[in-house]
């Protein structure tokens, strides 16, 4: 446990939190900045920085854990996905983010970006090739 942690606080009972599931090695609660309505944290109880720095028991009750709220978010809410991503940077404590997420929302259009940027460097690949900007330098003395 880390004296100056949220989480911590929280998994002692030391600060409220809206705790929507739980088994003994994590939690899951609201994130109290959602990025839409259902947006939950899975947390485990011990102080862990980084999500790779858990055990293997902790890493199964953390994932479990985040597959069934997951599950209720679904349930609930009807999301076209619940986007999933491991953080600890502005927390230090490790934590999965589970966002509801629909179709041009906020957070799907930050993903669509990735996605394009990861396609577009296999894309730049393509016309750099020799025959490629030859071709390119001839259409363009053309114009």
């Amino acid at each position: 446990m880390s004296e100056e942690c949220v989480f911590c606080d929280i998994a002692e009972g030391r600060a409220p939190g809206f705790v929507v599931a739980e088994n003994d090695l994590a939690f899951a609660i609201l994130d109290i900045q959602p990025l839409s309505q259902g947006h939950c944290l899975v947390i485990p109880r011990r102080h862990v920085e980084w999500w790779d720095g858990l055990t293997d028991d902790e890493t199964d009750a953390v994932f479990r854990l985040a597959r069934l709220t997951a599950a209720k978010i679904r349930k609930v809410f009807g999301p076209d996905l619940v986007t999933m991503y491991v953080r600890g940077r502005r927390v230090p404590h490790a934590h999965v983010f589970l966002v509801p997420t629909f179709k041009d929302d906020p957070l799907d259009r930050v993903f669509n970006a990735l996605e394009g940027f990861q396609e577009q460097a296999t894309t730049l690949t393509a016309i750099r090739g020799q025959d490629e900007m030859r071709a390119a330098a001839e259409k363009l003395k053309g114009a």
